[in-house]
């Protein structure tokens, strides 16, 4: 179980960062009435995963304030969207199977393999994959897409 400043950490790091982010930018959102805001997050505002109560927790957070945001905005022809990113070859990536690595004592080649496993897709996305999606989500023709929690995760995730 976590501390509670874990909690307070996180949540200064995820969401009151993106709701000073947000009270940045808005002026000019609003004044040119167009304007795109996407969070990452985690598949984990839609399956939970095991053992990172305050990445969930936090995660969930800020699934939750960018839906309250996307009705709040929608009238000023801003939308608000989440990524939901899979496994991504970077660094963050590399760090992961290291870690399980070194904690199970199995090599980082099998540690991916059975990360592998879980993924229909059979492999990795390439950062290219999820940013393409962000830069659709921020065009003109994403214009009526708002509030969406959007998984780029090769199939990973089993909920619907």
């Amino acid at each position: 179980m976590a501390a509670a400043d874990a909690f307070t950490d996180a949540f200064n790091r995820h969401l009151i960062a993106g709701q000073t982010m947000v009270q940045a930018v808005l002026p000019g959102m609003r004044a040119a009435h167009w304007g795109r805001i996407v969070n990452i997050i985690s598949t984990s505002v839609k399956e939970p995963i095991a053992n990172l109560g305050v990445s969930n927790t936090v995660r969930g957070a800020v699934a939750s304030w960018a839906k309250t945001l996307s009705r709040e905005l929608a009238p000023h022809g801003i939308t608000v969207n989440n990524l939901l990113p899979g496994y991504t070859e970077t660094g963050r990536l590399e760090q992961i199977l290291k870690d399980r690595a070194q904690a199970t004592g199995k090599s980082e080649d099998d540690v991916a393999a059975a990360m592998l496993a879980t993924v229909p897709a059979g492999r990795f996305a390439k950062p290219s994959e999820p940013g393409g999606v962000i830069a659709f989500l921020c065009s003109p023709a994403a214009a009526y897409i708002n509030g969406v929690s959007l998984a780029v995760d090769g199939g990973r995730m089993q909920s619907i």
